[in-house]
């Protein structure tokens, strides 16, 4: 059995329902889940220069179907994490689960 791999997508999404654009797919295969979840940070700070309104971070499955997501789905930035770009960027996660 073939272990399971995660990929991370780097989405730039608008602030309204409009759908995301997949814009990036990072080309490191992470093992788990989690193991994608702790680079977000490091991977929207690397993204910086795309054109969108806020820019986020979806870690799914290789190979999985991508599920629609709309900008309105977005968690919001911790108060405090991010300080200078918060306004850009979504947490690193989206509000549904990508599994």
């Amino acid at each position: 059995m073939e272990p399971v791999l995660f990929v991370m997508a780097i989405l730039g999404c608008g602030e309204s329902d409009a759908p995301c654009r997949e814009l990036r797919v990072a080309a490191t295969r992470y093992p788990s889940e989690q193991a994608c979840l702790a680079a977000t940070e490091e991977a929207l700070l690397a993204n910086s220069d795309l054109p969108y309104p806020n820019i986020v971070a979806d870690c799914r499955r290789d190979g999985a179907r991508v599920q629609p997501l709309r900008g309105s789905d977005l968690l919001q930035p911790e108060p405090g994490r991010l300080p200078d770009l918060a306004p850009r960027y979504a947490g690193g996660a989206p509000v549904r689960s990508s599994r």
